[in-house]
């Protein structure tokens, strides 16, 4: 698929929303570009955002935003995306969203929420009957306040049917990677997450730690879904040679046709990921340095405290301590 007409983004903007729910998918669409027949760059997205009124909105960190439109002027959207925030929890502020998103519905191809944007969905009923997500600390207040939903804790982002709902923050920039694929494919979704400096496809997030992501976007290019696959299959054979044998490419050939995908051997790629994995991991109460190295694929715990300690400067146990102490 070309960019020939832009698809449009309209991006809810509300007194106290987080701004990073906001700025992330913004500047993920916004680096979506793909090329034309003509050989042409072109923008793949428009985005609006779209205030309650036509005045500048502050967000809970105190930027402020101006927005393009308003709910009375908004054009017709393609995609309709609700950030989260302590604003969207007022009862004069979702019942206001609310009703305009209940408009716009049947005209939008996709509705999507990032973070506590999903409370401003569902109090439109939309999602009754509908598994959602959002970030683990609101989930249980969700189900709480709304009752007919599903509410999954455990997933990064979610699909059911034209509504997507994502988990905290960051991981809004992970629907919309999942969003610009679905639309335009894994390679331009690939050049925006090397633009950004993220991955294509994250696979977790909070206390998914352990689980691959549960909404994932099929992918045309063996390398980008092997990538993939890696992700949620840390503790297997992950050697050049099984990930060839897995590739239908010659060892050799394989080696040399990932190091141009991703800048990387095999080796120093499964490392990096199993390292990711195994530092997250560590945050979780509970988890001894063995459990964690043995859960990531390291063939011992003195191997993960070596790869650890060259890749970070410091020992597993020192930086459990550090991000302990730091969350208190």
């Amino acid at each position: 698929m070309t960019a020939k007409k832009p698809l449009r983004i309209g991006l809810l903007g509300f007194e106290g929303l987080m701004a990073l729910d906001l700025v992330g998918p913004i500047d993920a669409f916004t680096s979506a570009i793909a090329e034309e027949p003509d050989g042409q760059i072109a923008s793949c997205y428009e985005i609006v955002i779209i205030g309650l009124t036509s005045r500048p909105f502050t967000s809970e960190s105190g930027v402020v935003f101006k927005p393009h439109k308003t709910i009375r002027n908004a054009p017709h959207l393609d995609t309709l995306i609700i950030p989260g925030g302590r604003g969207l929890r007022v009862p004069e502020t979702q019942k206001r969203a609310a009703e305009w998103i209940i408009s716009q519905a049947a005209k939008t191809r996709r509705i999507a929420t990032v973070c506590t944007g999903t409370f401003g969905l569902a109090a439109t009923g939309l999602l009754d009957g509908r598994k959602v997500t959002t970030h683990w600390r609101h989930a249980q207040d969700l189900a709480r306040r709304f009752p007919q939903l599903k509410v999954d804790p455990n997933a990064l982002y979610l699909k059911d049917g034209k509504f997507y709902t994502c988990a905290g923050i960051t991981a809004g920039i992970d629907l919309s990677l999942a969003l610009i694929e679905e639309d335009f494919g894994p390679r331009v979704a690939l050049s925006v997450a090397r633009e950004l400096v993220v991955y294509l496809k994250r696979p977790g997030g909070q206390e998914q730690f352990s689980e691959p992501l549960q909404f994932q976007t099929r992918s045309s290019d063996r390398f980008a879904d092997l990538a993939v696959w890696i992700q949620g299959h840390l503790r297997q054979d992950l050697s050049a040679e099984g990930l060839a044998e897995r590739a239908c490419l010659s060892p050799r050939h394989f080696t040399r046709r990932f190091k141009e995908a991703f800048g990387a051997t095999p080796a120093t790629f499964v490392e990096d990921a199993r390292l990711r994995e195994a530092r997250e991991r560590l945050t979780l109460p509970e988890q001894t340095i063995e459990g964690v190295a043995d859960s990531v694929g390291f063939k011992s715990a003195d191997a993960f405290r070596r790869a650890f300690e060259r890749r970070y400067g410091l020992r597993p146990s020192s930086y459990r301590r550090h991000f302990v102490l730091r969350a208190k």
